[in-house]
C-alpha cells in the first residue's frame, strides 16, 4: 500500500544536525511554520540495502510547473491527495528530472564537499541564514506525538516528515511503501533571488519503470536503465499555437540513434494522464517527426508535462514546461 499520509511541509529552516555514518544515518532539519509549530525533516543519506550510497540530483535553478501549483498552500503541513495535475511529486510521471543525470554520494566521509551530508548542508544552511527562504519538504508525516519531545532538537510535541526520497519501484523488502504521485523531495525557495533549488534522492535498489496504479517495479529484482538515454526523445512542442481553441498543438520527436525505430503502439501522455496515440510508422535514424496532439490530450498554456511511452507502456522520455515558456503564442518550446 502507498504511504499513509503523503504531503508537503512548508516552513523556514531553523537548524540542522548531521548523524554521521553509523546505523541508518539521516540529515536532520529543524523547521518552523509561521504559526510557531516545530517540525523535523529526517532525510536519508544511506540505504539499508546494498549498494548503500544514494543517488542524488540537485537543480540549482529549478523550473517546473509544480512550483506554480504550490502557490496558495499554507505554511505547515499540507496533505496532498494522490493523482496528476497537482503539486505532488512523481519522479517517473512528473518529469521532474532526468534519472540518467543522477550521481552517487557516500553518506559521510572526512573532508569538505565530498558526501551527501555536505551537499545538503550547502543548500539548507543558506536557507537557515535567509529569513525569507522557505523549505518545501515532500514525504510522509509523523506525529504530533503528544508529550514526547523530538529526539534530535528537543521541541514539544515531536512532529515531522520522513521518506524524503523516491517512494516507488522499491525492492520486495520495501514494496509496501510503493505508490504513484507520492515521491519525496526537498525544494527550497529563495524569494529574494526569484530562485528555486531542488534536491531529489533515490536508492540504487529502486526501479525507474513502475506500474501506473501500484507503483511497483515492473521488472522486480533489478534496476532498469533510467529514462533519458533512449533512442527517441522529445525535442520541442508547440504548446500555444496561434488561433482559437481547439488549437493545433504538436510535439516533435527525434531519433538520435543510428537505427530506425518502429513507433507502432507508442503514445504521448499529457500532465493529467490523457494519452495520444502516435500514428504507426518508422522513425528513421536522425529524423524528426512533428506529431499532432489528439485523442483528448492537451498541452495547457499554464505549464505541463509531456511523456513518451513505448508499445509496452514504458517511459522512453519526458519533459516539462512552465507557463512562462508557453506564454508566447505561436512559438515552440524547445527542450
Amino acid at each position: 500500500m502507498p504511504l499513509k499520509t503523503y504531503g508537503v511541509l512548508i516552513g523556514r529552516a531553523v537548524d540542522t544536525r548531521r548523524e554521521g555514518a553509523a546505523d541508518t544515518p539521516h540529515y536532520q532539519i529543524h523547521l518552523a511554520d509561521d504559526q510557531g509549530t516545530h517540525y523535523r525533516a529526517s532525510v536519508n543519506v544511506q540505504s539499508q540495502e546494498k549498494p548503500s550510497d544514494l543517488l542524488y540530483l540537485v537543480s540549482e535553478d529549478f523550473r517546473h510547473p509544480v512550483t506554480a501549483r504550490l502557490e496558495g498552500l499554507t505554511g505547515g503541513w499540507n496533505t496532498l491527495p494522490s493523482g496528476p495535475g497537482g503539486p505532488n511529486l512523481d519522479f517517473v510521471r512528473g518529469n521532474l528530472l532526468d534519472p540518467a543525470r543522477m550521481r552517487l554520494l557516500p553518506p559521510e566521509v572526512s573532508g569538505p564537499d565530498n558526501d551527501l551530508a555536505d551537499l545538503l548542508d550547502h543548500y539548507v544552511r543558506r536557507a537557515v541564514d535567509d529569513a525569507s527562504a522557505r523549505l518545501y519538504v515532500f514525504g510522509e508525516r509523523w506525529g504530533p506525538e503528544t508529550n514526547v519531545r523530538d529526539k534530535v532538537f528537543g521541541f514539544l510535541p515531536g512532529n515531522g516528515v520522513h521518506d524524503i526520497h523516491m517512494n516507488q519501484g522499491n525492492s520486495a523488502r520495501f514494496a509496501k511503501d510503493d505508490g504513484v504521485w507520492q515521491d519525496g523531495g526537498l525544494l527550497i525557495h529563495f524569494p529574494g533571488q526569484s530562485r528555486w533549488v531542488a534536491v531529489f534522492l533515490a536508492f540504487q535498489s529502486q526501479t525507474w519503470h513502475t506500474d501506473d496504479v501500484t507503483g511497483h517495479a515492473l521488472v522486480p529484482g533489478g534496476t532498469l536503465p533510467a529514462p533519458g538515454g533512449g533512442a527517441v526523445r522529445i525535442v520541442a512542442a508547440l504548446v500555444n499555437p496561434r488561433g482559437r481553441s481547439p488549437e493545433a498543438e504538436t510535439v516533435t520527436l527525434i531519433n538520435v540513434s543510428p537505427d530506425p525505430v518502429d513507433l507502432v503502439g507508442w503514445r504521448l501522455v499529457d500532465r493529467l494522464g490523457h494519452a495520444c496515440t502516435i500514428p504507426p510508422g518508422t522513425l528513421a535514424a536522425g529524423a524528426c517527426l512533428a506529431l499532432p496532439v489528439t485523442d483528448g490530450a492537451q498541452l495547457g498554456n499554464h505549464g505541463g508535462e509531456i511523456t513518451l511511452l513505448d508499445a509496452d507502456g514504458l517511459k522512453v522520455h519526458g519533459v516539462s514546461y512552465t507557463a512562462e515558456q508557453a506564454a508566447q503564442e505561436g512559438w515552440s518550446v524547445v527542450f
